[in-house]
């Protein structure tokens, strides 16, 4: 009995095994297109973005440039832009339900390439080709890198896919990895809002800092969101769970705070090392929060996890490098305080009256004159003379009047009474 029995046991399993290891090969296909398909939605959206900004961005310098007295959102380009922008940021918002979060985040760099070829195509100037070549050579190389960054993230990207239904997105947040990291994040934001606010160390990395905190939290709600949207969709309804509200408040309150100090940023700070820094602090905080959030990392290869680090660092460099060659806007300084001129003394220091020696006599609303104008052109002169101390008890005039008479002022200015 037992002999005869066997076989049929060994028929019986066959099968099943068969079955599962024919699973596996299709679940991996299935995952790589949906990779694809995330990585395409990402790339796809942050180039709309930016060809929104610039839009706008040409709209309001085309009203500042014109006597067009219409505001700037009564415009077309500008409405266009917004519009652009919208569709841009749904397809970024779509690529989480799809890709793991440590694939979508580092893609952002498209759209500071996007910007930098974008700029150079509009440029106003015409430059001679050795011109153009030595001042937009660090710019061509960025964003070489950032491609070939590009191309490792998506080739190399992490592979782990769930479905983003109510009770995962539960069991993440209570799991002791993320507690952890949720721990060491408010310690270190608490820490950075209060030398930024009490000690008012206003350092571009301490706010960047503060805003790839928040973007880490924004990133996993919005993942969250767009995941039970999506499964929604698919047939099994999750937006009648308390943790889709409890995600979508967190992800709308950590955006608004995020803007926030960007805002600030923005007030001190250059937008080329805004966007350098920040990308490189809120893509490093944003992977480390998917990698244990997520578990996005959960059984990949040493080789894939090295390969995909490597191309997050040519990405950076390649940003960098397209920032660091942005022109530097100089502020203008139309006056030139006089106890700041080299070689002058303050009038001020120690009672003394000290008076600049420039020909000895200086010109009001000019630095120096210029001799070579005609004399009807150029700034009155006030003729300095010298404070005489006369006896103790007897202020002298600091500056005596010269009064011109009537024929010397006719001489001086034909043709005026």
């Amino acid at each position: 009995m037992e002999g005869g029995n066997s076989p049929s046991l060994q028929l019986q399993q066959l099968p099943l095994a068969t079955a599962a290891v024919s699973v596996q090969p299709h679940t991996d296909s299935f995952s790589y297109k949906e990779n694809l398909i995330g990585a395409l939605l990402a790339i796809f959206g942050h180039l709309v973005s930016s060809i929104a900004l610039n839009l706008q961005k040409y709209s309001h310098i085309r009203l500042a440039g014109s006597k067009d007295p219409r505001a700037y959102f009564r415009t077309k380009t500008w409405w266009s832009g917004l519009l652009l922008l919208l569709l841009g940021e749904l397809g970024v918002f779509s690529s989480y339900a799809f890709a793991p979060l440590s694939l979508i985040v580092p893609l952002s760099a498209v759209s500071i390439v996007a910007s930098a070829i974008i700029g150079i195509i509009f440029i106003k100037e015409k430059w001679k080709p050795k011109e153009f070549l030595r001042r937009y050579v660090l710019s061509f190389l960025g964003c070489g890198l950032a491609v070939v960054g590009t191309y490792l993230l998506v080739t190399f990207g992490p592979n782990s896919h769930e479905k983003m239904t109510a009770e995962n997105i539960t069991r993440h947040l209570v799991s002791w990895p993320f507690l952890l990291y949720m721990l060491v994040e408010i310690i270190a934001f608490c820490l950075l809002l209060y030398f930024y606010k009490e000690r008012n160390a206003n350092y571009i990395v301490i706010i960047l800092l503060l805003v790839a905190l928040l973007g880490s939290m924004t990133v996993v709600t919005v993942k969250a969101v767009a995941g039970m949207v999506l499964v929604s969709i698919q047939g099994t309804l999750q937006l009648d769970s308390p943790i889709f509200y409890i995600m979508l408040v967190c992800m709308v309150a950590t955006a608004i705070y995020q803007a926030t100090f960007l805002a600030q940023a923005s007030q001190l700070y250059d937008s080329a090392q805004i966007s350098s820094i920040g990308y490189i602090l809120s893509t490093t905080a944003a992977i480390s929060a998917g990698a244990t959030f997520y578990l996005d990392f959960m059984g990949e290869d040493v080789l894939h996890i090295c390969m995909f680090a490597l191309g997050c660092l040519i990405a950076f460099l390649g940003v960098f490098l397209i920032t660091r060659n942005r022109k530097k806007p100089v502020p203008f300084e139309p006056y030139i305080s006089m106890d700041a001129m080299p070689g002058m003394q303050n009038m001020h220091d120690k009672g003394i009256a000290v008076q600049p020696d420039l020909k000895a006599s200086f010109s009001y609303g000019a630095l120096e004159n210029n001799d070579s104008m005609p004399e009807i052109y150029t700034p009155a002169t006030l003729p300095i003379v010298q404070e005489q101390h006369g006896p103790k008890g007897v202020s002298a005039p600091p500056y005596r009047v010269l009064e011109h008479s009537k024929k010397e002022d006719c001489d001086r200015f034909p043709g005026r009474l």
